[in-house]
């Protein structure tokens, strides 16, 4: 588990610059101010969260494989697909309904902490 969170991690990362430098030259002309912003925190908590699972995958080697961290890591990819991806989606359609399923990512990004936090507590 450990190798494949390292290598998601690694893969959201990749996709994170990707999105953002899309973002900084292909976007940049085209959105508007605020849906530019939307895109860009979409940016900054992908790249957040990718290193996050790479974390996680490094405390799977670290700490041994427990139900806690790896829980954490699938919820840091959650968080990744819906918060950024509601945030990537809103600001090019500019469809506001979909600020709806943002949530449900950031909460996803706050029970992976919290349980990360647990199992540092624990182990």
């Amino acid at each position: 588990m450990a190798k494949t969170l390292v290598l998601i991690g690694s893969i959201c990362a990749f996709l994170g610059i990707a999105l953002g430098a899309f973002g900084a030259h292909a976007l940049r002309e085209r959105l508007p101010a605020d849906l530019m912003a939307v895109y860009q925190t979409g940016v900054l908590y992908h790249l957040v969260h990718a290193l996050a699972l790479v974390l996680t995958g490094a405390l799977l080697r670290w700490m041994g494989a427990t139900v806690l961290v790896t829980w954490a890591g699938w919820l840091f990819l959650a968080g990744i697909v819906l918060f950024s991806g509601s945030l990537y989606l809103l600001s090019m359609t500019g469809i506001r309904a979909l600020g709806a399923i943002t949530p449900f990512g950031g909460l996803s990004f706050l029970i992976g902490w919290a349980l990360l936090a647990v199992a540092a507590w624990k182990g």
